[in-house]
């Protein structure tokens, strides 16, 4: 047995399978050398049957822990989409997924991913829609449904770890606005005395933006509806402080 030889993983989505899509991308190379739309970093933009979908490309991976073991980041990041899936929590649709490896060494990664429609991350809705932002009814929605995400990977121990508005995204044409989560490569599941550094950083990451758009009493009713407290008891006042000086002089 040769422990350097080449093995290429793909996977398409059963309902895809027998798509024009799954037809064209029917193995990983077809997929992955496929010259779409460039859109950035690594991402693609392909248009089949009148549908758009987005190719995020990964190769020479430049950290070397992650390149060991199929441990890669496209690898976490299909892993964590499927997972948001399963228990609950809005995410682009997963098409297609793979990597190619020799031995232990993951060398190229692709996933594909169907476009949300009429969807917009918030850093651009707050940059170019400034008046939903100022809409009290829009908002309160959108931070409800933040916090019962955000609670939820928390109490499945998992922080997301780039917990930012350009990766959360906003239906805006819906009657009421709907959010999906976008990019996690980097999240995963920890444990204490972990866990709690990192649920302070996706907070933090949340209210990054939040501390120049919004007001005090909506960052506070968010952080409630969070917690699910009603009355802030010392320790989720020290979590508060926790959250506000995480990213002091780091900005």
């Amino acid at each position: 047995m040769d422990l350097w030889s080449k093995k290429l993983f793909w996977h398409i989505m059963p309902e895809y399978r027998d798509t024009s899509l799954g037809k064209l991308f029917k193995n990983f190379n077809n997929a992955y050398h496929y010259e779409g739309e460039f859109v950035d970093g690594n991402v693609y933009k392909v248009l089949i049957d009148n549908k758009i979908y987005y190719l995020k490309k990964y190769s020479r991976f430049k950290r070397i822990l992650p390149r060991y073991f199929s441990f890669s980041k496209v690898k976490r990041e299909w892993k964590n989409l499927l997972w948001f899936q399963k228990i609950g929590i809005p995410v682009a649709k997963v098409v297609a997924y793979g990597q190619e490896t020799q031995g232990v060494v993951v060398q190229r990664g692709l996933l594909i991913t169907e476009e949300l429609q009429d969807c917009y991350d918030l850093s651009y809705i707050v940059n170019n829609r400034p008046s939903l932002i100022k809409q009290a009814d829009w908002i309160a929605e959108v931070s409800h449904q933040l916090a019962c995400i955000a609670r939820r990977l928390h109490t499945h121990h998992f922080a997301h770890n780039d917990f930012k508005w350009r990766n959360i995204m906003v239906d805006i044409k819906a009657k009421s606005p709907k959010i999906y989560l976008i990019d996690c490569p980097a999240g995963m599941k920890w444990y204490q005395p972990f866990l709690g550094y990192r649920i302070i950083k996706d907070l933090a990451c949340l209210d990054k933006l939040a501390k120049y758009h919004l007001s005090q009493s909506r960052r506070m009713a968010f952080y409630k509806d969070y917690t699910q407290c009603k009355k802030l008891t010392s320790t989720h006042k020290k979590q508060i402080r926790q959250i506000l000086k995480f990213f002091h002089n780091r900005e």
